[in-house]
């Protein structure tokens, strides 16, 4: 007899271990189906010869969605300090609060001391975006409040916040574009250009980058790694009587039917499906056409990218924790050489790929991370894990695909790593190097089966972003063209970070939860 359930959630990542959560939580009947052998895709931890290492995001933001989601699963974790830095070159700046902004304004001007004036205009454009997202996340998400709302909350708290909330959405306006072009109206400098946005997505929108400079106050990392989460996602899910299958691949969807088929070739039934997982794999295993609505956002899908993707080395090193946090800090997003990626031609016209690749990762921007140093239980004692990211080319990478070549290929990273840090900010690392690993877009690719790699869904430089990108319309982004099939995750609403993931994950299960009732 064939197995049904009430819903289907697919995709084990940070958005389906939402809805699933709250659908079990509410007593609703749930399955959750992950392809690989655990959940949780780009929020997890991992081990390598006794260390531990964060697989995918770095640190965690609240942004009034994640504390709140916690509280109201009643999930008990410790969050750590996690203090963020900003280097360029031999000079490194601490972010541990809003007026380190006139910090960071000194580290550009100390590089380029010709752009004092056009700086000043960009921070206090930055100061500005802050003092708007403050208003933006200046409460704890209401979606996130248990029972009805009181009259107390919703006339000193919700309607205060709702006019602030409209009033800031009006001026963000101004901040149009992507980040480049609104940066080249105060200054021509490209270089400078490329020292505050290299670390960001091709095409980034203006206020979704300058905010970053807030986000970096509010990360915070969970006693254990950021694998932390997940575990106690599916913790709250068992409690609760919903079911997790993985190495589960769903490979046809009937939505006349209303059935899944697995791998396997098992057939499952549902009444609702929320798919969490790849948006593009849904359209391509659907059993009948979708609407003509649903035809034209498939072929649209198919037109469309995924965003940025990123190379990783793992590294268990022989330095104690007090020297490494000398050198290079918890968190750091570090810039060797403040000449900028804008004197790099493509890759793609590139005479000798090695040597575009070895110049590119002289002037790429990195992301550099010691889980270690917040919890020292992540490495062995007197030795340290070190993650050193930067953004990369999915196309790229697949011109090295072949199993032989892709394994020259990290070595060569690898030791062209170690090369750029040896030189700048962590010496002799090579001769300290207990362990190391490289991970590429394509391993994000195997991992998640995102689309290129993709880490936050939709590319910003699609002519047509196929996903909903206004904020007031969030609750729309969860409902597909496909009766009694919603969607959340990444690829849901653009664009998409761990909070926006968690909080359509929500929304999909409020749906379906309302819907019953």
């Amino acid at each position: 007899m064939m197995r049904s359930y009430d819903v289907i959630v697919v995709g084990g990542g940070i958005a389906g271990l939402t809805a699933t959560a709250y659908l079990a939580k509410a007593g609703v009947r749930v399955l959750l189906c992950e392809q690989q052998e655990k959940v949780g895709g780009l929020v997890g931890t991992f081990e390598r010869e006794g260390f531990s290492f964060d697989q995918g995001i770095r640190a965690f933001e609240d942004s009034g969605i994640l504390l709140p989601m916690i509280k109201s699963l009643g999930i008990d974790m410790t969050f750590i300090s996690n203090p963020v830095q900003i280097g360029i070159k031999n000079d490194m700046i601490s972010i541990d609060n809003k007026e380190s902004l006139n910090d960071y304004a000194k580290l550009l001007k100390s590089h380029f001391p010709d752009e004092k004036n056009a700086i000043d205009i960009i921070t206090e454009k930055i100061r500005q975006v802050m003092m708007y997202m403050d208003v933006l996340y200046g409460i704890e998400n209401p979606l996130f409040l248990e029972g009805k709302l009181d009259s107390k909350y919703l006339l000193h708290t919700l309607l205060p916040w709702l006019i602030k909330y409209n009033r800031s959405m009006k001026k963000v306006k101004a901040f149009h574009g992507d980040v480049v072009t609104y940066l080249k109206q105060f200054t021509q400098n490209q270089s400078l250009i490329d020292m505050i946005t290299q670390h960001f997505f091709k095409n980034t929108p203006a206020f979704f980058a300058l905010s970053y400079f807030g986000f970096y106050t509010d990360y915070r990392y969970p006693l254990g790694g950021t694998g932390t989460l997940t575990k106690k996602l599916e913790e709250v899910i068992l409690k609760y009587g919903g079911e997790i299958a993985c190495k589960t691949r769903v490979i046809a969807v009937d939505q006349k039917q209303k059935t899944i088929t697995t791998e396997a070739k098992e057939v499952i039934g549902y009444h609702d499906l929320v798919w969490a997982a790849n948006i593009k794999t849904l359209y391509r295993n659907l059993a009948h056409l979708p609407s003509r609505k649903g035809r034209k956002l498939s072929a649209l899908m198919n037109k469309s990218h995924g965003s940025d993707s990123i190379l990783t080395c793992y590294f268990g090193i022989r330095m104690n924790s007090e020297k490494l946090l000398k050198y290079v800090g918890i968190h750091s997003f570090y810039t060797p050489d403040s000449r900028g990626l804008h004197n790099l031609s493509t890759w793609k016209d590139a005479p000798n790929l090695s040597t575009w690749v070895s110049q590119y990762l002289d002037y790429t921007t990195y992301e550099i991370s010691c889980p270690s140093l917040r919890d020292p239980s992540l490495a062995p004692d007197g030795q340290s894990s070190l993650i050193v990211s930067t953004l990369f080319d999915y196309d790229l990478t697949a011109r090295f695909s072949d199993h032989r070549q892709m394994e020259e290929f990290k070595k060569f990273i690898l030791k062209k790593v170690k090369d750029v840090l040896e030189k700048s900010v962590l010496p002799d690392l090579s001769n300290l190097i207990v362990f190391e690993s490289c991970s590429t877009p394509l391993t994000i690719e195997s991992l998640t089966s995102n689309a290129d790699g993709a880490i936050t869904g939709w590319s910003f430089a699609n002519e047509v972003i196929p996903s909903e990108h206004r904020f007031p319309q969030i609750r729309k982004s969860i409902r597909t063209t496909i009766p009694h099939i919603y969607q959340c995750g990444q690829w849901t609403f653009s664009p998409a970070g761990m909070p926006v993931s968690i909080l359509t994950g929500k929304l999909a299960a409020d749906k379906i939860i309302k819907k019953r009732k």
